[in-house]
């Protein structure tokens, strides 16, 4: 069994006609099943108001839809999101008379060359997707580890805690005991649903629900990670080199208010060295991170260009 995630970026409810509704909040879901495999699509509700949502379902997500029926700054900071959260495959839907030769010298330079234009033909666009879905995660390593990020959580009565997140790396099995980043508390996994079936484990890329014993609701935050990793790190100073979007033009500087994206988390920050391209920020909560991840950078005061870039982590 497969799982594709797709983020879905243009007008709302675009994605209701691709799959089942899921989960709603400032992000929505829709699950589309077919055999052994399956597709997630993520649409973030509540942007451009926010943008926060946009990172979530670009966290997230193995490929994009964006739906284009205008070339403005809203398209402009989707492609800017996907390629600092470094979402490999896109699939651009063009309207109202867009011509990809249109679009090319943008997705040129971001590099997203790579994303093709397609037909605004659901069934074809279903079809193309699950497709994409029974390749995906093909070479993903069976490991001893897991870690999950967990983007909703809630009470279910008879049933207790249930998480609901994507593996984003290792294998989680039934029965694991993991600890719940950045704090102290160790869940055990009681029982892992994908697409409403039961299994035994998950892998790279899947969609799972999971029913948790030993913690509360009151006890988990959108962005904790679920994890038996070792190597994982919770940290509220962090370090790392920048790079920035080519379009960014502000200087970084000592002071400035910044946003990094890791997973599902999203969290304020405040820079307090600058050196060169390497900057030192303070953040309000930990960041849970392995050496070496990227996180997304951005700024909410810049206007119409919010998506600075990423930062490597020491």
């Amino acid at each position: 069994m497969a799982n594709l995630t797709v983020a879905v970026l243009g007008p709302a409810g675009y994605a209701k006609d691709l799959g089942k509704k899921g989960t709603s909040t400032d992000i929505t879901f829709y699950n589309l099943k077919k055999g052994a495999d399956t597709i997630t699509f993520i649409e973030p509700t509540r942007y451009p108001d926010r943008l926060a949502p946009l990172f979530y379902a670009a966290s997230m997500a193995d490929a994009a839809v964006i739906v284009v029926d205008q070339l403005d700054a809203v398209f402009g900071e989707c492609l800017l999101m996907l390629r600092a959260a470094g979402v490999p495959r896109g699939f651009l839907v063009l309207r109202n008379y867009i011509a990809p030769e249109q679009v090319a010298p943008l997705l040129k330079g971001l590099g997203l060359e790579g994303y093709e234009c397609v037909e605004d033909d659901l069934i074809v666009l279903r079809e193309r997707l699950l497709d994409e879905a029974s390749r995906a995660h093909a070479d993903a390593e069976t490991k001893e580890t897991c870690i999950v990020p967990i983007d909703h959580f809630f009470n279910v009565r008879g049933i207790g805690t249930v998480i609901l997140g994507t593996v984003a790396d290792g294998t989680l099995r039934k029965h694991d005991d993991l600890r719940v980043f950045p704090t102290e508390k160790t869940a055990l996994v009681r029982s892992i649903q994908k697409h409403d079936d039961n299994f035994d484990e998950a892998t790279v890329g899947d969609r799972v629900g999971l029913a948790l014993k030993n913690v509360d609701e009151e006890d988990l935050d959108r962005g904790y990670v679920l994890s038996n990793d070792p190597t994982l790190r919770y940290e509220t100073t962090v370090t790392g080199t920048l790079d920035l979007v080519p379009v960014w033009k502000t200087p970084v500087t000592e002071g400035m208010v910044l946003h990094l994206g890791h997973w599902v988390q999203f969290l304020p920050s405040r820079v307090v060295a600058v050196e060169g391209s390497r900057v030192t920020v303070e953040l309000e909560k930990e960041l849970v991170f392995k050496d070496g991840s990227k996180a997304v950078v951005t700024y909410l005061e810049g206007g119409s260009l919010r998506v600075a870039g990423t930062i490597t982590l020491e």
